[in-house]
């Protein structure tokens, strides 16, 4: 997937719009597009999330971030209604995920590495398929439009399960963004990509953000890529919110160099960390 400077800087100003609509929206309500409060999940006597409270608002990005075991994964599976809460709500545009989950999930979508789509489908059949699902307006067209967003137009007639790992990531992408989501959950979005690819998808994920329609709650474990296109970012350890802060500050706030050196000393001194 080719990379033009122009994307570059197109993302970097999608990113610095992205930034002032956040900031523009503090204290609307109706800009909150994923509201977690006091959320807890238990498996047995283990608490794999212990009382996790946090905002995604329209235009934002906000990074989940932590060492495995933390608890994220656990976080996104109750946000998409996959786990149930042992206690605490999730609420999507102000719909609650136990009381209204069509609709707090019908304004919802996802992408991981280790949730391919259908592999015996082609990528059209795919499309169509989830956009039947998501009922999405116009469906023929907009399936044409992320086609062309995530550069897929050769590989609409391909089976899934032949497509190379970064390929089944741009398909996966173009699924997620195909019901133009209020709320786009992200997993390690761009794992398998090349660093050119990996680039040209943070630009379009920038993109989406700055439209304002949507927000985004992202999780990776490359901390140069968190600092390039997260506007807040949350560390998880041992199922709670150690630190949260803009990434571009954060370490110095907390006496480390970097994001990455912020991330190892939460993944090894989490007690220390708290204390400060």
């Amino acid at each position: 997937m080719p990379v033009e400077n122009d994307t570059a800087r197109a993302g970097a100003g999608a990113a610095a719009g992205s930034r002032a609509a956040r900031g523009a929206g503090a204290g609307d309500e109706t800009s909150v597009v994923l509201s977690v409060r006091e959320l807890r999940r238990t498996f047995g006597a283990t608490a794999a999330v212990d009382g996790v409270s946090f905002e995604v608002r329209r235009s934002e990005i906000v990074g989940l971030l932590g060492p495995n075991g933390a608890g994220k994964t656990t976080t996104i599976n109750v946000i998409l209604g996959v786990l149930e809460p042992t206690s605490g709500t999730v609420r999507i545009e102000g719909a609650d995920i136990g009381a209204s989950r069509s609709r707090a999930l019908g304004r919802t979508n996802f992408a991981a590495v280790y949730a391919p789509l259908p592999g015996n489908l082609t990528v059209s059949q795919n499309l169509r398929i989830f956009g039947l699902l998501y009922g999405v307006d116009a469906l023929a067209a907009r399936i044409e439009a992320m086609l062309d967003l995530f550069d897929l137009r050769g590989l609409k007639d391909v089976r899934c399960g032949v497509l190379s790992s970064g390929e089944q990531t741009r398909v996966g992408l173009a699924k997620a963004m195909l019901n133009r989501p209020r709320l786009l959950l992200l997993d390690e979005p761009t794992a398998s990509l090349d660093p050119a690819a990996a680039r040209d998808i943070r630009a379009k994920i920038r993109a989406f953000a700055a439209g304002g329609n949507g927000g985004v709650l992202w999780t990776s474990h490359n901390m140069h890529e968190v600092a390039d296109v997260c506007d807040r970012v949350l560390f998880l350890s041992r199922g709670k919110i150690l630190l949260e802060g803009d990434p571009r500050t954060l370490p110095r706030e907390h006496g480390r160099e970097s994001l990455e050196d912020l991330f190892i000393s939460v993944a090894r001194e989490p007690l220390a960390l708290d204390r400060g």
